[in-house]
């Protein structure tokens, strides 16, 4: 695509520790799925895409809406697409109300609109099959994504299930934690995105990897090195993003492929 009539993309991440990109240590430019997906679209468009990405992990929705939105709608020059996704943390909460939650939502939106912002939703990635009291959380996640989807449809935005994507509850795309995706399901999560909000191909159906079973010396070992601080901070009223900044605050050139050359 010629660089003088290519359309600028400026691209900011906002929500939680699915969109900081944590649990992708693979070796890519800009890790995460909101790396992946800036970089998916420099190649499709031949052009440098702006990128910034606002998440920061353990963010309730709240904290997302409150601390993130207007940030991003604050870059210079303003920001031609963004995308959202939270919710994951609520679902862990005793209190879990999806009527609250999209009430905040449609304000947020209803900003992002007013700049001529374009919003792309996302579910949260569903990391239940592995989790303790993982059918409880599924069916939060199935509530919200439920919710969203109406929501994305009513308003006509690009939306992304990915908690319901049909591969994504196999345990080959998460990391050690159960919690995070690792850079298969990273991968997996900007494919379907690029379909999404730049007209990508279709993501391959991903083939079926071989999981060995975990026994009860590595069943133990989880619950040590991660469920057990979980279950404290919760206690403490400490969040895992306590005290993190932002991963890219201002804007970041992604170069498409054939610049690197």
């Amino acid at each position: 695509m010629d660089d003088a009539v290519a359309a600028p993309i400026r691209y900011v991440a906002v929500g939680d520790s699915f969109s900081e990109g944590v649990g992708d240590d693979g070796d890519v430019p800009f890790p995460g799925w909101t790396g992946r997906l800036a970089s998916g679209m420099a190649a499709r468009a031949g052009v440098a895409v702006s990128y910034a990405n606002l998440a920061i992990r353990g963010r309730l929705l709240a904290g997302v809406l409150d601390e993130q939105i207007d940030v991003a709608l604050a870059l210079d020059p303003v920001p031609t697409l963004m995308t959202f996704c939270a919710g994951g943390n609520d679902m862990l909460r005793p209190r879990f109300d999806v009527p609250t939650l999209l009430d905040r939502l449609a304000v947020a939106a209803d900003a992002v609109a007013a700049r001529g912002v374009r919003l792309a939703l996302l579910s949260p990635a569903d990391p239940t099959a592995r989790l303790p009291l993982g059918r409880m959380v599924n069916r939060r996640g199935d509530a919200w994504a439920e919710a969203l989807t109406g929501f994305a449809r009513d308003r006509q935005l690009p939306f992304v299930d990915v908690s319901r994507d049909p591969h994504l509850g196999r345990a080959e795309f998460w990391s050690e934690d159960r919690l995070h995706m690792n850079p298969l399901g990273h991968q997996r999560v900007a494919d379907l995105a690029l379909h999404a909000v730049a007209d990508g191909p279709s993501p391959a159906v991903p083939p079926a990897a071989a999981v060995a079973p975990t026994g009860l010396p590595e069943e133990l070992r989880y619950y040590r090195d991660h469920v057990a601080p979980w279950v404290r901070r919760r206690v403490t009223g400490r969040s895992s993003g306590d005290g993190r900044a932002a991963s890219f605050r201002d804007w970041t050139p992604v170069v498409p492929p054939a610049a690197l050359d």
